[in-house]
Order: C-alpha cells, then sequence, then structure tokens
C-alpha cells in the first residue's frame, strides 16, 4: 500500500468510527507504522469523522513531529501508541477509541476475559483492563505497557479501548470485535450470566 493510499485509509476509518459513535468530539486517535522509525498519528484537536489528509503528522520515536502542516500537531496520545510500537515489533497499527460498551466495562474497572463469543477467543484473546492512567500523561503508557507483550486488546480504566494489529486495518478490526464483545457480554449480565467455553474447547479455537 503505497504512501497516499495509508493516508486516505486512515481518514477513512476514522470517519467510519466517528458515525459507529465510538468516539466523540474530538477523542480518539490511529496511528500505522512507516518504517526507519516513522510513524503516521492522527493530529490532536480534530474529530476523526471530518480528517483530512493533510491534516495527519508523522512523528519519529520520541514523538517529534517531522513531517506534517504546522497547524496540527501529533495526538496527545502519541506516547501510547509508540509504546506499542516499541514493545510489539509485529505491530504495524494502533487504534485507540472510546465505544460506548467496552468503555462501560473499562469504567468498572472490568476486562471481558472470559471466553464466552467464539470469534472474540479466535480474533481478540482475553481483554484484559490496565490500570488507571492519566490521559495524555507519561501514566498511560506507563500503565498499559505491561500489559501489551501478551495481548492485541485491552481496555483502559476509566478511559476507553486500545486494540493493536500488523496493520492499521486489523487494528480497526480488533476495536470492532472488541465493541460487538461487549455489547454481548453486556446482554449476557442481562440474562443473568453465560456459559464460557471450556478451557479445551478455547484452545481449539485459538489453534485455528
Amino acid at each position: 500500500m503505497d504512501y497516499e493510499t495509508q493516508r486516505r485509509l486512515m481518514c477513512e476509518l476514522g470517519r467510519r468510527m466517528w458515525e459507529r459513535g465510538w468516539v466523540a468530539a474530538n477523542d480518539g486517535n490511529f496511528s500505522r507504522r512507516l518504517g526507519e522509525g516513522l510513524f503516521l498519528v492522527t493530529p490532536a484537536g480534530v474529530s476523526k469523522g471530518f480528517l483530512t489528509t493533510d491534516m495527519l503528522v508523522v512523528v519519529d520515536s520520541e514523538g517529534r513531529a517531522v513531517q506534517g502542516s504546522s497547524s496540527f500537531r501529533p495526538s496527545s496520545e502519541t506516547p501510547l501508541h509508540l509504546e506499542c510500537y516499541r514493545r510489539r515489533s509485529d505491530v504495524g497499527g494502533v487504534c485507540h477509541a472510546h465505544p460506548p460498551a467496552a468503555t462501560a466495562f473499562a469504567c468498572a474497572r472490568l476486562g471481558l476475559e472470559e471466553p464466552l463469543l467464539g470469534e472474540a477467543v479466535m480474533s481478540l484473546g482475553p481483554v484484559p483492563c490496565a490500570p488507571y492512567g492519566r490521559t495524555g500523561t507519561p501514566e498511560l503508557p506507563a500503565a498499559a505497557g505491561p500489559l501489551l507483550d501478551g495481548h492485541d486488546a485491552l481496555l483502559l480504566a476509566n478511559h476507553g479501548a486500545l486494540t493493536l494489529g500488523p496493520d492499521l486495518e486489523s487494528a480497526y478490526w480488533r476495536m470492532e470485535t472488541l465493541e460487538h464483545t461487549a455489547q454481548v457480554c453486556l446482554n449476557v449480565r442481562l440474562l443473568g450470566g453465560g456459559v464460557p467455553l471450556s478451557p479445551e474447547e478455547a484452545a481449539a479455537l485459538r489453534g485455528r
């Protein structure tokens, strides 16, 4: 995928995320690895539903803007994204959003770790809830960091959700699966509780 196509895709995924109600106002952010220690990130203070390619910012591994309009600065959550890339060489894209059902679990500080939904077992695995870290500060990557090595999706206490993938599209699809799973789990709780898959059943799905 060429560079300009990557930029257009990031704007399109931002629009989809906004239309789905996973973000409000200027919430949420995306990034993707460009190689050679550079990363494409969404700007601060812009609704993800109204992104244009000229707003996107290229940063280095320290979060310093090296390319992009001087009118736009990198998202305040860029350090969280860079923590993902530092810890996981296999990660090529990161998505952070506040989807309502998943964020409700995050505000209750409850993970989605029980193997209830087969598709989630295969594509997400257990989703823990990271301890609270104040948004836009080093506290947030420090809180999430220890859980990144073994998980492709996290809830961020009293904040939202984070998904990782080999590319940005995969990270976005994982966010979609995460929110769907959270909605199912909420309904299961209304029914009095679900019946989780057995360890053997869950292992067979993970093997796929």
